[in-house]
């Protein structure tokens, strides 16, 4: 039997924004004790599946059935304050448009109340053959959901 304790931690969504908290570990910082800048897109990642995971988008069977997969297509990062061995980060992400093949996401990071870093990612639905393809009917409608509610999900 599996401890619910024991399974790996998920985000949650308040209003139409998915929160997803994170740790930083040693291997996340450089030399400096900071974060690596890449590392924080590893964040922003986790924190992307996480939300999608959340509003009932199954990327892996979309996967297996040859149905297609997200790529990145667009990506702005704006880096704030820097973050730090132990820190406990919230990485927040909002849905901000939607198109019949693609979806842009706004992400911040926070600690506390501290911006540490906010990103705007464009993210494309291909084909197993890497050509743009319309997002599956039941993720549009998700997606748009996101978009138009507060206080739900």
């Amino acid at each position: 039997m599996v401890n619910d304790e024991d399974q790996p931690r998920s985000g949650r969504f308040v209003g139409s924004e998915h929160r997803f908290p994170c740790r930083v570990y040693f291997e996340d910082t450089d030399l400096s004790g900071v974060v690596y800048h890449a590392n924080y897109l590893r964040f922003m990642e986790r924190a992307r599946s996480d939300m999608l995971r959340a509003a009932g988008i199954d990327q892996r069977a979309a996967f297996e059935s040859g149905e297609g997969v997200y790529a990145i297509t667009n990506l702005a990062i704006r880096y704030r304050a820097p973050a730090r061995l132990d820190d406990d980060l919230l990485i927040v992400s909002r849905v901000m448009d939607t198109k019949a093949v693609s979806c842009v996401i706004q992400q911040r990071v926070m600690r506390g109340g501290v911006l540490v870093a906010q990103a705007e990612i464009t993210a494309a639905f291909l084909s197993p053959e890497g050509k743009p393809r319309r997002q599956p009917q039941p993720w549009l409608d998700a997606f748009r959901r996101l978009q138009g509610e507060e206080g739900q999900q």
